[in-house]
Parts: C-alpha cells; structure tokens; sequence
C-alpha cells in the first residue's frame, strides 16, 4: 500500500436519475461496472438474490432482553414514546480490532457485550460499571471525547439523566457526567459525536422531544409514568435539542441556542455528513412531528436550517435516517424512514393484506393525521423518503422510484451485504402488540437503480421462533418487533453482520452467509492531528467505478454502527485507487491496496 501526495478531489460526474432508469435494459457497464465485469440489469428485474444470513446470538454468547414497561406498553398500551423501545452501539471498545456490543435497556440493566474477533461474545457489563439498570435508557454512542485514545461512552434516558462513561483503557468506566458539564434529565433520544468546530475535539449533538411523560413516578419509583393520548402527546412542552461544545479539558459547554438549536423539539435522530462539499460537518436531524432539518454548518459549529432550499419536502413523522450512495453516483444521499405517518392506522389493519408495492399518498391527507403539530403540508411527505444529491448541491426526492417506500419503519441499517459494490439496506420495523405483525424488510439494491425486497429469502423473515414472542399478552399472541439494528463484520470474513435490538424480546444477531465475493476494509485512526475520523469519506476505485463510504457519527435510529469501512467489490480483484477526504478538507491517495482485509490508514 502506496501513499500518494494530497491532491485536490473531483467529485465523479453523476447520472440523472431518469438517465439510470434508461440504461437499465442494457448493461452495468454504462454506470461504470465492479471491475471489468458489468452485470446486466433489466428494468425493474435483476438476477436472484443470493443474500443469506444465520441467526446465532444465543449460541454466540449474545444473551440480552430488553424488556419493556408493562405499565405503559402490552395491556397496558399507551400512545406514548415508550413504545419507541432502545438501543445498540457497535464499537471497538478495548481496541483489540473486532467490535463489541452495547444494548439499552428499558426494564432492567443495559449489557456491554466483548467480541473474541470470531462473533463469540462475553459479557462484560459488571466490570465495565455501564448497566445503568436504575432508570429509562433509550440511545448510546462511543467516542473517544478526551481525547486520550479511549472510546467513551454516553448514553441518554428518558427523565432519568444522560451519563457519560469515561473509558478508564481497561475496559472499566467511570461516570464523569457531572464535572464534564453534560447533566440533563429530560427526554433525549439518539446521542452522536462529531467534531463540529473544526478543533479537533469531538463535540455532542442530543436531540430531544418533549415533554410526554407525567408528574407520577411508578410503583417501584424507577420511571415517570408516560401520556395516554394522543391529545396529550399534543400539548406536551418541547425540549430543544442540545449542542454541547467541547472545550478540550474533559469539560463541555451547552452552545445549544448560539449554535442555533433553541427553538424546535421532537428530535429523533441525527446523520452526520458534508454534504456541500465544503470541509465541515453538516448535520440533519430527523423531526416526529413535522419536518425534519437539514442544517448547514458554517465550519466554526454554528447551523443554518436550509431544508427547504436543499431537500424540499421531508416525512412528516420521520423516525430515523442515514446518509449513503444509495444510487451509486459516487453522493452521499439521505435516507428517511417514516413511522409516525402510519401509526395513525388502526391496530387491527392488517399490512399482510396489502400488497408488496404498498404505497401512501405523496402528500399529508390532514385527515389521517393531527393537525396541533404544525405540520405544513407544503413541507411534508406522508411516508419514507430517499432523497439523491445533485450535483448543483440540491437533493431530489427519489423514493417512489427507487421502491424505498415501506411500511412501520423504525430505523436504516445500511451496508452492502452482498458485496456487489451497492449498499443495502435493512429497516428494523414493526409495531408489535396490539398491533398486527409486520416484517423488518431487507431492501438489496440492484445496481442503484432500485431497492427490491429480498426479506424472505435473505433469512430474516420470518424471524427465529416465529413471528409472535413465546409468551402471549393478554391471552392473545404477540407480535414481534425489531426497533433499532446496526452493521459490523464480527466474525471478521468480510462479509457484514447485523445486530438488532427488538422490542420486548431477546437480542438477534444475523451472521452473513452470503457467497464470498472480493472486498476490501478500511480503519481511519488518529495520528495526533485528527482526534477522529468520524466524517471521514473514502472513495474506492475499481475499473469504471468509485464506490464511496463515510465513517459515520451514530445514525439510523438509536443505533451507532461499526465505523470500519466495508467495500464489496463485486467482481473485482484490483484496486486501482483509494482517496481519502479527512474531515476539515485534508485529502489523501492510496494505491496498491490489497483486497481482503482490513487496511489502517492514518493522516499524511
């Protein structure tokens, strides 16, 4: 592996939309193939999938519960966000090179799970001092915030107050959550950290809702008691989200209004990207209630809302999103799933009913839905949107058209599973009880040209035990749910794995049993200069095309996925070229690449 001077980076030319769709009937080659193999695609029709995976978390030692709230959810059913469930981060917590596993939890202890590199896990939650099993848990995120080379850990709660865990190196925590500055007791979701002021020092963005829970604590006194209405949901007080600037001495600071956060709540969950190409980190946040907000950053951590201008209409009751070249252009585009636009149903709707290319109307019907959240139909979409970028820096909403619209979606969880070179995506979905089942579908992505639904046979429905929990509630079955899921190789083959974190049920973890095919992996570190590399995108070159990733903040709803970089390579057995993008602009090339293993790269 060879490192070539910084140059400046071009941005490949990107297709128009309606150009891919015209060249579907010939061959991959007009998109720039894998190599010098183009697979042939018909319109709407690809070859068989040959996605597979294996359900193993029991017998890999990954033995988790979340269990939920039986006050608020079950026969106890509320119209509240403790249905919204928890969730998982993947990270390499003590740097052994193989990520580990940490679940939240509602109703009991979260668990910090160590990977031995071959998906054997072991629980180390005691000794760590991360369980957390005295209150409401919802997301977590790792990052290294002191910068001493350790990840930490933070994680948010629902009125029982954020914390964060600093890594002590051994794989031991400490809670330093007060004399870092970071003490919050409200209703916080997805954490995510990223250097927003170019310092060098990973700064903290946590969106929050709203006030939706009561004065009244529970019998055992471990949670406040949540709304029961919609009505109530309604007039629930908003909580700004927060923006905590770090100041580079293990303390931070709550910039939270000068960043230009102090005005709306519901937020759900943030992707991290740049996605004007300017060598800061920009930020959207995902809205339940209303539009979400593409924000541009100014370089010194400070956030301009330029939705309207950039993406146009965003889902109306967005729940999570992710941003990734879903069309293969080379562009990060952005990924919103949409679950509260259909969560108006009633919970005897039956989805099964409904056919495969199930669809909701373009725009609000303000029937179906509450009009006190000051949704304006111009802003909105009713349902998940993909939105592609353009090359004039706009976005163009694409989702119709690429089949990315899907029922009761929580979460993206996006990786290339087949090692084609195009990423897929896997949505973790569902209501669960009272409402009828409903499967989280794997999306493959035939030549970013169209997401086809490939969920039965990649395994994954229906779900190991069945689509109902063991147990019945209320004397009636009930349905299974997944809610949050993220991406890593555990087992180190190359392929990616999925971890999920469902609803009421034990922990899955899917192995990939797809056909080996070539690949390649990157591990962006720190050399002193860069604290993190999250934000960080690298362009892999083979044959006619680039293939792009981005080392992700957490994103995709309440998940953090792994940040080492997985590319398929198709066909393809040469690497012709790499480049490295590091956040603030610094640009590096690489060639020489080995397929087939994991490469470490460090600024130069």
């Amino acid at each position: 592996m060879r490192h070539l001077p910084p140059v400046s980076r071009r941005r490949p030319a990107a297709a128009p939309l309606r150009a891919l769709l015209a060249v579907a009937a010939g061959s991959l080659a007009a998109l720039g193939g894998c190599g010098d193999d183009p697979r042939p695609v018909a319109r709407g029709l690809s070859s068989p999938s040959d996605i597979r995976f294996e359900e193993v978390a029991e017998r890999a030692g990954l033995r988790f519960r979340m269990a939920f709230l039986p006050g608020e959810q079950g026969e106890q059913f509320k119209i509240n966000l403790y249905d919204h469930g928890c969730g998982v981060a993947v990270a390499d917590v003590d740097r052994d090179g193989d990520d580990d596993v940490y679940f939240c939890n509602q109703l009991g202890r979260n668990a910090l799970f160590l990977n031995d590199g071959h998906a054997r896990f072991t629980d180390v939650t005691e000794r760590a001092g991360v369980g957390l099993g005295d209150r409401i848990c919802v997301g977590a995120t790792f990052g290294d915030l002191d910068g001493d080379g350790h990840l930490d850990l933070f994680v948010t709660s629902t009125r029982g107050g954020n914390v964060l865990f600093r890594n002590r190196g051994d794989t031991t925590f400490e809670d330093v959550t007060a004399r870092a500055g970071l003490a919050l007791v409200g209703h916080a979701q997805q954490p995510a950290c990223f250097d927003a002021d170019g310092d060098g020092d990973l700064d903290l963005f946590v969106p929050c809702t709203a006030g939706w829970t009561t004065a009244e604590r529970d019998p055992g006194d471990r949670y406040y008691t949540g709304v029961a209405t919609i009505e109530a949901i309604w007039q629930s007080p908003l909580e700004h989200d927060r923006f905590y600037r770090n100041r580079g001495d293990g303390t931070f600071a709550d910039v939270s209004v000068e960043a230009g956060f102090g005005a709306t709540g519901w937020g759900s969950d943030p992707a991290v990207l740049d996605f004007d190409d300017d060598g800061d980190l920009d930020l959207y946040v995902v809205r339940m209630f209303g539009r979400s907000a593409l924000y541009r950053n100014d370089g010194a951590g400070r956030f301009t809302d330029v939705t309207l201008a950039t993406l146009g209409r965003t889902p109306g009751g967005g729940i999570g999103a992710k941003a990734f070249d879903a069309d293969g252009d080379g562009r990060l585009d952005l990924y919103t799933v949409d679950m509260h636009s259909d969560m108006w149903m009633s919970p005897s709707f039956d989805p099964a009913s409904q056919p495969e290319s199930f669809r909701r109307p373009a725009t609000l019907d303000p029937n179906r839905a509450p009009t006190p959240f000051a949704f304006v139909p111009a802003e909105i979409v009713n349902g998940n949107t993909l939105h592609a970028a353009r090359p004039s820096g706009a976005f163009e909403d694409v989702s119709l058209v690429m089949g990315a619209e899907t029922l009761w979606p929580w979460g993206v969880a996006a990786a290339d599973f087949d090692a084609d070179g195009f990423e897929d995506v896997f949505l973790p979905s569902g209501m669960g009880y009272p409402f009828a089942y409903w499967r989280s579908p794997l999306l493959r992505n035939a030549s970013g040209l169209r997401f086809e639904d490939v969920t039965s046979s990649a395994g994954l429905d229906p779900p190991p035990g069945g689509v109902n929990l063991p147990e019945p509630i209320g004397g009636k079955p009930a349905p299974r749910s997944h809610r949050s899921a993220a991406t890593a190789d555990f087992d180190g083959d190359g392929r990616v794995d999925l971890v999920a974190n469902p609803f009421n049920d034990r922990a899955f973890l899917y192995l990939n049993r797809s056909p080996p095919r070539p690949w390649v992996g990157f591990r962006l570190v720190d050399d002193g200069r860069v604290k993190e590399a999250v934000g960080a995108v690298v362009r892999v070159t083979v044959g006619r095309r680039t293939l792009v990733r981005q080392v992700h903040a957490a994103g995709g709803y309440l998940a953090q996925s792994s940040q080492v970089l997985h590319f398929g390579l198709g066909n393809a057995t040469r690497i012709d070229r790499v480049e490295v993008r590091w956040p603030r602009g610094r640009t590096q090339v690489v060639i020489d690449v080995e397929p087939g293993r994991v490469h470490t790269l460090t600024p130069r």
